[in-house]
């Protein structure tokens, strides 16, 4: 090998990448690993000549074009390179002598030289850094691969050359923790590259769960591109892991200074990016400065839409140039393209200096608007939902980021894209999460306006599905007082059904079923069947809370009967109803078939709220037909949805279901300590159920009392009453998956102050918390937790809960 530096340290991951690429070489006669600065091409070139050595009788040269600066002197340096002294009619600087001052044919005649010069030998020439002389390498290798039939070339750059015969290797970034488990490094490139380069510099560092969670986080945020962690780990003796994190917002401030032996572009982050950056012209630049302002993947037309109709092929450049990723098509049948985050900070500053950042985030907002409106009117047809739903979900991340911006800039604009976005928020259990939002937007608009009752009606909902009807019912009843003289009969019928609703929850059944009828009349007069079918559901209920079991599966058979055009979301929640009706009243042949085509619907478009609904009514089936197995996995599952989307409701009644499933099992003092726990979390709003509900989990609470001994009894509601939402809900969670506890759970290992530690991590308080009630310092307690994770086990403080749940801490 010649030309190559020593390899002053360990070549980290890539072991893919270069068989990948020595292979294409076995194949093809010219290679260009192209991809963005500090991606680590030059590096992978070296270890990939290394490995090809071997093939290759006159060896393999090394020819870096990084200090070339005119395009005339690529074929000079390249002949520097092979150490060829003489070259037939070449003249100073790699030139023939009649061109050295006009140019003219001279690189051409100067690359056909070389070429002959090499025609009988057998090489591997690596031609690295070409993206700033792309022209004249491209000219070199055509002239190669024509005339020197045994040399292969091998070339790194920001872009391929484009020529004919070009195999094309995209170096991407080192392999990061998986998102969901940022702990679990192992396996990690990028996570094993920044350990071995900050071990260098302080060699005290070690991974750990603790240090290993950060340095997951840490790489992520750069990329898994090689420099920025070569950058990051040289300062872990002077900030450490933790504020490398805290600070990486400024990550061109705070990754510089680096090796001064390396080249000025690959000293910095920021060098690095301009690098790339200044071989564009102005028109790229200012698509580059644009579409950084979008916070993740972006679609063509996004691109269009802030950098203006003639983007695309700015665009195509960009990707040319290893500026974007190439698009990739998304779940929901687009292709996007992405930024990666360096590039990303780097072009947002640009485009403050440029003084663009105003004009584009409108752009961009203006954008999101008019996205998630066609959205929102496909979520109203049945054939349209479901595609329109994997839009919204891809465009998540833009969305939000819209409407943070509209929030502080253009009110009517935030206004919009909240009332465009709230059913698909419902769908996805986020609207109670968003509630906030919307009672700052409802605070600002003029009382008894359309757009007022608007946001007080999806208020109203949030509260619903927060467990607050109370709150709900004051929302909707604003807005049948601001209607009561209006024009709308349609938004007017909506709200009476929601407050019918709230009147149901809060055992009004009389004036819930008068409101139910009047949305009915109004729903019939306006012509919606989708309305009028969640009306009867409506009054279904209400039949049911008032104990008319014929009037309650009358009514819910009508509403079934309703025509199939009713939007998918109204079909959802009309099964749900249903199916709660039926099953209550006894008919569960019936409520059977509507609970599996309601699931099945929930399933196929992730509707979660109708979903846990769904999957509680199938536990409460399950256990009405005596399969018991079946209904722990339904429950089981509904409480891990509710958990994870906030939905309080749901959780409750959830809790409720899992004190008959105790009882049902033998589990007599597990089922009063649910059922305690849901008692003290509902307060003033106990779960709704009907009659047949009540008197059977009445009856088997009467039944798990007689079996315990006064003292354990109130030993297990004390326990139930004690518990937090969060703490009650693992509970439940345990119980529902039948976890054994085993007879060596740990916990005899652990000392006083340990267990007091475990029982205040399954309350659910914080580090800082505990160390307020303890008296100590964070850092105390967080050393306290390291061991008892030593100990127990229990990594995780999910695995602490449940080891307090089980053996009685909590």
């Amino acid at each position: 090998m010649h030309g190559f530096p020593a390899a002053l340290t360990s070549f980290v991951g890539r072991a893919q990448a270069v068989a990948e690429v020595a292979d294409q070489l076995e194949r093809n006669r010219l290679v260009t690993v192209t991809g963005p600065g500090g991606a680590g091409k030059t590096r992978l070139a070296a270890e990939v000549a290394r490995e090809v050595a071997g093939r290759f009788a006159d060896g393999v040269w090394l020819a870096g074009l990084a200090a070339v600066r005119e395009p005339a002197q690529v074929v000079a340096a390249v002949v520097a390179a092979l150490g060829i002294r003489e070259l037939p009619g070449i003249g100073a600087g790699g030139l023939p002598p009649a061109a050295d001052a006009a140019g003219g044919s001279g690189p051409r005649a100067a690359a056909e030289a070389l070429a002959h010069a090499l025609a009988r030998r057998q090489l591997l020439l690596v031609l690295d850094n070409c993206e700033h002389v792309i022209e004249a390498a491209a000219e070199l290798c055509g002239r190669l691969l024509l005339g020197a039939d045994d040399v292969r070339v091998l070339a790194t750059s920001r872009e391929p050359l484009r020529i004919a015969g070009e195999a094309r290797f995209r170096l991407g970034p080192l392999t990061l923790p998986d998102p969901g488990d940022p702990a679990a490094t192992a396996g990690s490139e990028a996570v094993e590259l920044f350990a071995d380069r900050a071990g260098r510099v302080d060699p005290g560092f070690r991974l750990d769960d603790q240090t290993g969670a950060l340095v997951g986080r840490l790489v992520a945020r750069l990329d898994g591109m090689p420099l920025a962690i070569e950058l990051a780990a040289a300062r872990t003796d002077s900030l450490g892991v933790a504020q490398l994190l805290d600070r990486i917002e400024d990550r061109f401030g705070l990754l510089a200074d680096g090796d001064r032996l390396a080249e000025q572009r690959q000293r910095s982050l920021a060098a690095t990016v301009q690098w790339s950056y200044q071989l564009l012209d102005e028109r790229e630049r200012r698509v580059f400065r644009a579409v950084s302002a979008f916070p993740g993947p972006f679609t063509l037309d996004g691109a269009e839409a802030v950098a203006g109709p003639t983007a695309g092929r700015a665009l195509l450049r960009l990707v040319d140039c290893s500026l974007l990723v190439p698009p990739r098509v998304d779940p929901d049948g687009r292709s996007r393209y992405v930024m990666l985050e360096t590039l990303r900070a780097y072009g947002a500053g640009l485009l403050i200096r440029a003084s663009e950042d105003g004009e584009v985030a409108a752009a961009l907002a203006a954008y999101a608007v008019q996205l998630a409106e066609e959205a929102a009117g496909g979520l109203e047809t049945r054939t349209a939902e479901a595609a329109s739903l994997r839009q919204l979900d891809a465009e998540d991340v833009t969305l939000r980021h819209a409407l943070a911006w509209a929030m502080g800039h253009d009110q009517v604009t935030a206004l919009r894209l909240a009332f465009a976005q709230a059913p698909w928020w419902q769908l996805r259990g986020r609207l109670t999460s968003q509630a906030p939002l919307l009672a700052t937007a409802a605070g600002q608009l003029q009382a008894g306006s359309d757009a007022w009752c608007v946001a007080r009606m999806w208020l109203g909902q949030a509260a619903s599905q927060s467990a607050d009807p109370a709150t709900a019912l004051d929302h909707f009843t604003a807005v049948r007082d601001a209607l009561a003289t209006s024009g709308h009969p349609g938004l007017l019928a909506s709200c009476l059904s929601g407050r019918a609703s709230s009147l149901l929850y809060l055992s009004r059944a009389a004036e819930a079923a008068a409101d139910g009828g009047r949305s009915l009349e109004l729903f019939r007069r306006a012509g919606s069947p989708g309305g009028e079918a969640m009306a009867l559901a409506c009054l279904s209920v209400a039949a049911w809370y008032a104990g008319d079991r014929d009037q309650a599966i009358e009514l819910a058979h009508q509403a079934q009967r309703r025509p199939d055009e009713i939007p998918g979301s109204m079909a959802r929640a009309l099964s749900e109803i249903v199916t709660m009706v039926l099953t209550e009243a006894g008919d569960l042949a019936a409520a059977d078939q509507a609970c599996t085509t309601g699931l099945s619907w929930c399933r196929e478009v992730g509707d979660l709220g109708n979903l846990v609904a769904q999957l509680w009514n199938r536990a409460v089936l399950d256990l009405r037909e005596g399969r018991v197995a079946d209904a722990a996995a339904h429950l089981h599952e509904q409480l891990q949805i509710a958990a994870q989307a906030g939905l309080r409701p749901s959780l409750l009644v959830g809790l409720d279901c899992c004190g008959c499933l105790c009882a049902a099992t033998r589990r007599p003092a597990e089922a009063i300590t649910v059922w305690a726990a849901t008692s003290a979390l509902a307060g003033p709003w106990p779960p709704p159920h009907g009659p047949w509900y009540r008197e059977h989990r009445d009856e088997l609470a009467a039944k798990a009392r007689e079996g315990l001994e006064p003292a354990k009894v109130r030993t297990a509601a004390e326990r139930g009453a004690a518990m937090s939402l969060a703490t009650a809900t693992e509970y439940a969670l345990m119980l529902a998956a039948a976890v054994p506890v085993a007879e060596d759970s740990g916990l005899d290992v652990l000392s006083p102050r340990e267990r007091e530690l475990v029982t205040l991590v399954a309350q659910g308080h914080t580090d800082a918390q505990i160390a307020t009630r303890l008296n100590i310092s964070g850092r105390t307690v967080s050393s306290h937790l390291d061991r008892i994770r030593d100990k127990t086990g229990c990594r995780r403080r999910a695995d602490l809960t449940r080891l307090a749940l089980s053996t009685g801490l909590v």
